[in-house]
């Protein structure tokens, strides 16, 4: 009878490690998987930012030449080609202001969104 109880002790014993042994494991697993998650966001976003600022570089110098060549027709029709460049330019100042004025709702607040949206995407 003590000899099966002693057995009975070494198993349990043995049992008890083998379960530490696999929640140590799963742990591990867990942590490795949570790592491997974070990077895969981090990297989605990363890569969506950066193709969209590169679309908006290719955007940016079509209408910088835009506006160079309606700075220049703006300035034969009103006389004098600095006045185009002025005209333009009070444009923009304009629209700078407008922008300040509502960047919270309108910049803010969509790019914030789409991140957060690209980090809790579920894959």
């Amino acid at each position: 009878m003590l000899m099966h109880n002693i057995y009975i002790m070494e198993n349990n014993t043995s049992t008890i490690e083998t379960l530490f042994e696999r929640a140590e494991e799963y742990a591990r697993t867990t942590v490795e998987l949570v790592k491997l998650q974070a990077v895969d966001r981090a990297a989605d976003v990363v890569s969506s930012l950066l193709s969209q600022i590169i679309v908006s570089i290719v955007i940016v110098l079509f209408a910088f030449l835009l506006n160079i060549g309606l700075s220049f027709w703006v300035g034969e029709l009103l006389g004098k080609v600095y006045f185009g460049f002025l005209a333009v330019s009070g444009f923009y100042l304009l629209v700078a202001i407008i922008l300040y004025a509502v960047k919270d709702k309108v910049l803010k607040t969509p790019i914030c969104n789409f991140i957060i949206v690209r980090m809790l995407k579920k894959n």
